[in-house]
């Protein structure tokens, strides 16, 4: 145990010292409800300890996350409860996640994607179109450049930035196209160059 370790550990005997300090002064008259009271109390703390003890044992679980083998050339990734398999791709050192979207041509940015990966949007030229279930949007051409996935470099990467409403940048078969085969095992993606 660290010494931060019995510090929090040391704050939280003390904060329950208080806290049933408190029940018992209030309700001495009725030390039997104080007790179930307490008893409730305690049961809901230790839950949340345990709870927040187990969640990185849960997470993977709860929101399974992509894997990448490098020496096999394959990335993994499972599907999410929406239906739909996610993978972030790292532009520069920004994460960006991406529904995969094998109906999308090109690669597609949301502006909030596009401006977090330092694209600027005053200096884009939307010249483009691209028909969406939405409607028509206007697009305007990019390229990612220091792009990877894992630690697998990806060098530059010809994207759209979309200025319709995009909850979620779509990697589409510009991307896609660049691995020798694509397979969804159950809820498994599997990208294999």
């Amino acid at each position: 145990m660290t010494g931060d370790d019995t510090g929090r550990l040391i704050y939280l005997i003390l904060l329950g010292c208080v806290v049933g300090s408190y029940f018992f002064v209030s309700g001495r008259k009725n030390l039997g409800e104080t007790a179930r009271a307490a008893s409730l109390w305690v049961f809901i703390f230790l839950g949340v300890i345990v709870a927040y003890g187990l969640w990185n044992d849960v997470k993977d679980t709860v929101i399974p996350q992509q894997s990448v083998s490098i020496e096999q050339g394959v990335i993994e990734t499972p599907r999410r409860p929406d239906g739909h398999f996610y993978l972030t791709l790292h532009v520069g050192e920004v994460p960006v996640e991406f529904v995969v979207d094998t109906g999308a041509t090109d690669v597609v940015l949301s502006l909030a994607d596009a401006a977090r990966v330092g694209i600027n949007r005053d200096e884009l030229i939307f010249s483009g179109q691209a028909s969406t279930a939405n409607g028509i949007v206007r697009t305007a051409r990019v390229r990612l450049t220091d792009v990877r996935v894992g630690d697998i470099e990806e060098g530059t990467v010809r994207a759209s930035v979309n200025e319709g409403d995009l909850d979620t940048s779509l990697l589409g078969m510009s991307y896609l196209e660049r691995f020798s085969r694509i397979e969804i095992r159950g809820d498994q993606l599997l990208l294999e160059r």
